[in-house]
């Protein structure tokens, strides 16, 4: 009842915010929720502490902050492909340009068959990596900023929520010690007024006590109610902590399956841009297997020689 709780010691009245074993020796001890996991919902209920010991960062805030960090190191993941989207651009442009080129065009024969081979084979590898870079952008960056958007989304549903349980429970938290510093004071001035009378045994005192037992007892009624706003408060904070931690849990999982599965397909992209650029070199090997310095010497005297009668000595 409340006039118990006025009676009670302060020490036996439950308001720790961490239970531990060593100031509830009467608490069973705690088990992980998820044993072997290393579940995010296990490990940050208290706050992270500075170099000097000092409380400085809230657990959740931790795992807020890691989920931020995931979030920046995917928009770099993205900005470094465009980067290489670019290279591949660039690089196709200018293989294309080469392509071109009209250094050479004048070899002849298999040499200049194998020659001409080798310059459409820079356009067909321009094809290539330009093929490449669609596909990267498609396939690779698109998923990534696609991903990071929506994830962004989520964290916001998070990013004060927990917070402001976590501030309402420290709320709650005051008032309980406050309700406690308040119950000390009227049991002390109880147990002074009730010694005085014990001492002067005189009647006028009686109604003091009287007044001092009934505010000592509403002190405990206060706080046996701060005690109950400050436990419903740390249910509703343990509910949405777990909830939310599991939650984030689930989205960091996604978000590192989703970049392997993403950068396996950047490395498949590859695997094919290699597989497509060596299959515009293969009729270059094919023609440079057939380069016959002899034919080549005699389609061209065919075409450019200038008679076959040699000179004879006179005869005078």
């Amino acid at each position: 009842s409340p006039s118990d709780v006025s009676q009670k010691p302060l020490s036996l009245i439950n308001c720790v915010t961490f239970p531990l074993p060593s100031v509830m020796p009467d608490q069973p001890e705690q088990q992980l929720l998820k044993p072997n996991e290393w579940s995010y919902c296990d490990y940050f209920w208290t706050d992270k502490k500075d170099p000097q010991g000092t409380p400085s960062v809230g657990g959740f805030e931790v795992l807020l902050q890691k989920q931020l960090k995931g979030k920046q190191m995917q928009k770099e993941m993205a900005e470094f492909v465009r980067e290489r989207i670019k290279i591949e651009d660039e690089y196709s442009k200018n293989l294309s340009k080469l392509s071109q080129s009209p250094l050479a065009a004048q070899e002849e024969g298999t040499l200049g068959e194998a020659w001409a081979q080798l310059k459409r084979s820079c356009h067909d590898e321009a094809e290539v990596h330009l093929k490449f870079s669609n596909k990267l952008q498609c396939e690779v960056e698109k998923p990534l900023l696609t991903f990071r958007d929506n994830f962004k989304k989520e964290l916001k549903k998070y990013d004060h929520h927990i917070i402001d349980l976590r501030k309402q429970l420290a709320s709650r938290y005051a008032g309980v010690e406050k309700a406690r510093k308040a119950l000390a004071d009227r049991q002390k001035d109880l147990e002074v007024k009730t010694q005085q009378l014990d001492i002067k045994h005189m009647n006028k005192h009686e109604e003091d006590i009287k007044k001092a037992r009934r505010k000592s007892t509403q002190a405990g009624d206060d706080l046996m109610h701060n005690v109950d706003l400050y436990n419903r408060a740390q249910s509703k904070w343990f509910e949405e902590m777990v909830t939310t931690s599991l939650e984030l849990e689930r989205l960091e999982v996604e978000r590192v399956e989703m970049i392997r599965q993403d950068l396996r397909q950047y490395t498949t992209l590859r695997h094919e841009t290699d597989m497509f650029n060596q299959s515009t070199v293969e009729p270059v090997d094919q023609l440079l297997q057939s380069v016959d310095p002899a034919k080549d010497r005699e389609l061209w005297v065919q075409e450019h020689k200038t008679g076959e009668l040699r000179p004879v000595d006179m005869d005078i």
